[in-house]
């Protein structure tokens, strides 16, 4: 939409007006009550030419619209874009997901059905990350070995898909690398001037291979000033069914989940561990994490502007030059022809 940074100043464009009206009274006044150069200039030529004639009346009308187009780029023209929401947080916060085989048993529920471990958290994630705007996030996975799925920016919509095209195997399903999936997040982000910066760490097994142990990576986030959370991934109980011989065992699908390392990562940092057993217990650690790192409120937001003073200054001075070499020419025509007469 069109604005103008100084509105007030269109008031000047009346002055023409008045000066007309205080010149009309000279009798009655000692001179004029508004003089300048211009407006002298403009009279002196005015007297050269019939007061009521249409051609009078048209360098009156040019003048006045040359003085408004002049008043009209003082008062500073302006496109104004439509408003601009800005982040606000400037929150770094990468998320690290085991992707491991184990990954996919099957002892966790969604909305009441069996589901594997990468399933709850992909979706239940994905949820939690539509949530964060203004908070930049990336995604890292990790297996045999860790890599980065997608680097920080706060393109959340993009964040959420690639999380849930997330499946077993992209990065080794053998083996887990949490070591690696902590290092790789924190080379990440110490490289960004973020005040605040998180990892949140999903795995549900015990750091197996990879060039770094858990805790030496906790070592360099805690250096780098990164706060990690963990949640450890699984059911505490899971019914087995032999179909062959009709029989049911349970057994606990979360045996190899190493809790203690888990906490020791979180407690360095100064995070903290959360145990997901199933889908409420996600819903809860979400919920905490965001009362945790809350989202900020005020949002700063800004309306991109584009000056426009040039065009109407412009049109002007073409006016005005215009009127100069048109009344110039016209005068020299009158003097030639009188001198022809004498």
């Amino acid at each position: 939409m069109y604005e103008f940074a100084w509105p007030y100043l269109l008031v000047l464009i009346i002055v023409p007006l008045l000066v007309t009206l205080l010149s009309a009274r000279r009798s009655s006044v000692a001179g004029p009550a508004l003089r300048s150069g211009l407006f002298d200039y403009w009279q002196h030529i005015q007297q050269d030419q019939p007061t009521h004639s249409s051609k009078g009346l048209l360098s009156l009308l040019l003048q006045w619209l040359v003085w408004t187009l002049l008043v009209v780029a003082l008062a500073r023209p302006q496109w104004v874009g439509e408003p601009v929401e800005l982040p606000a947080s400037g929150r770094d916060l990468m998320v690290s997901i085991d992707i491991s085989g184990s990954m996919e048993t099957p002892d966790l529920q969604l909305n009441g059905r069996p589901v594997s471990r990468l399933w709850v958290v992909k979706h239940l994630l994905a949820d939690f990350i539509k949530e964060r705007e203004g908070d930049r996030i990336g995604l890292v996975l990790f297996g045999e070995k860790a890599y980065l799925q997608t680097p920080l920016t706060f393109d959340l919509k993009t964040i959420s898909h690639m999380l849930l095209e997330t499946e077993i195997g992209l990065a080794g399903s053998s083996s887990t690398a949490i070591g690696d999936g902590i290092g790789l997040a924190v080379k990440r982000l110490k490289e960004r001037p973020a005040e605040n910066r998180v990892l949140i760490l999903l795995t549900d097994g015990q750091n197996k291979s990879g060039a770094l142990t858990p805790i030496e990576a906790a070592k360099l986030a805690k250096h780098a000033g990164i706060t990690i959370y963990t949640i450890g991934v699984g059911a505490d109980e899971m019914i087995i069914r032999d179909t062959l011989f009709r029989t049911e065992r349970k057994v606990n699908p979360s045996e190899e989940l190493d809790e203690e390392t888990l906490t020791a990562i979180a407690d360095m940092t100064g995070g903290q561990y959360f145990r997901a057993r199933d889908e409420q217990e996600f819903r809860k650690i979400y919920a905490e994490l965001d009362k945790l790192e809350p989202i900020e409120k005020e949002r700063e937001v800004y309306r991109p502007t584009s000056e426009l003073y040039y065009l109407p200054a412009s049109l002007a001075a073409l006016l005005f030059l215009l009127f100069i070499l048109f009344t110039s020419a016209k005068r020299y025509l009158i003097n030639r022809k009188e001198s022809q007469w004498i």
